[in-house]
């Protein structure tokens, strides 16, 4: 394989799903509409919290955070597979290839630790409810999204920019986007060094934050269990069933991508784990958060109520 400065690399052949040409334009009207409800459904979350006092929580605070990481990840990922669907010359820039590695490895540790994060609001609200605002004030709440975001980009941008290595020809990627698992294909010589350092880097932004979400939700069954009222157990579920579905979908896909070995990849089984932490999962949060959250329904029953259309018809 000839090894090429990264300098004069300007474009990378990417394969997409060119494999399956009948199938190219089917999944261009399905990803299409799945980007779609990802932008209005992440950004109906965002609106709602903001014009409704009620939703005016850590909770939402830090579900916001995610509905805005959904968006800033699907939007450098989409838009380009979405293209490459259609065109017959399936390319990407390097620049551009470089900004998905980036922003999909930024964005997927952020999803982690403000999914943590959420969790930890979760156990507070439910095991110290007298405690919780205290506990949980704003200022706290900023800290711990600055946190997450801050830890997410010196954890994983820095380290890969230290230490991207060159590339060899051909520049092929046989994949829906770029990312590092599926980059190390591409890399001049041995991948150890970037293997062994994917696997701490996910070590610290996947385990450590699952590990974090695992003993909270441990704590949040064992105050549930000892609570006397039904209705107050039913609650306390319902409001931490929602989360426990969006991290097992995440964490489940998103561990089996970035643990293991470059030995162990298959381009079309990781083409369809990658559409679903990418595409799919961001899409599918805002209803699975909206669809099973009573709070979140009588929220969106107020606004519409307090819309002029609603107040037209009353007269």
């Amino acid at each position: 394989m000839a090894q090429e400065n990264s300098s004069t690399i300007t474009e990378l052949v990417l394969l997409g799903f060119s494999n399956h040409p009948q199938a190219e334009t089917p999944l261009f009207l399905l990803f299409s509409l799945v980007y779609l409800v990802n932008l209005f459904g992440n950004t109906a979350v965002i609106i709602l919290v903001v014009i409704d006092s009620y939703l005016q929580t850590p909770m939402y605070f830090f579900l916001c955070h995610l509905a805005f990481l959904n968006i800033l990840y699907t939007t450098a990922v989409v838009p380009k597979m979405l293209l490459n669907l259609l065109a017959s010359k399936k390319v990407i820039s390097y620049k551009l290839c470089l900004a998905q590695t980036y922003i999909s490895l930024f964005m997927g540790a952020a999803e982690c630790l403000i999914l943590a994060v959420m969790a930890l609001d979760r156990y507070v609200a439910i095991c110290h409810p007298l405690r919780y605002l205290l506990i949980m004030n704003w200022s706290v709440c900023v800290q711990l999204a600055v946190g997450a975001w801050g830890v997410s980009f010196f954890a994983s941008v820095v380290p890969l920019y230290i230490t991207i290595p060159p590339f060899c020809g051909p520049y092929v990627i046989d994949h829906i986007f770029c990312e590092v698992p599926v980059l190390l294909h591409m890399v001049c010589g041995d991948t150890s060094l970037q293997e062994t350092m994917m696997v701490v880097g996910a070590s610290g932004t996947l385990l450590l934050p699952f590990l974090l979400i695992v003993l909270s939700y441990l704590h949040i069954l064992v105050a549930v269990m000892r609570m006397n009222s039904a209705e107050g157990r039913r609650k306390a579920f319902s409001t931490c069933s929602s989360h426990l579905t969006v991290v097992t979908i995440y964490y489940g896909t998103g561990m089996f991508m970035y643990m293991r070995p470059k030995s162990l990849y298959s381009a079309e089984g990781d083409k369809l784990i990658s559409l679903f932490y990418a595409v799919i999962n961001p899409a599918l949060n805002p209803l699975i958060y909206s669809l099973r959250n009573e709070e979140v329904k009588r929220a969106l029953r107020r606004v519409l109520e307090r819309s002029p259309a609603s107040q037209g018809r009353r007269y």
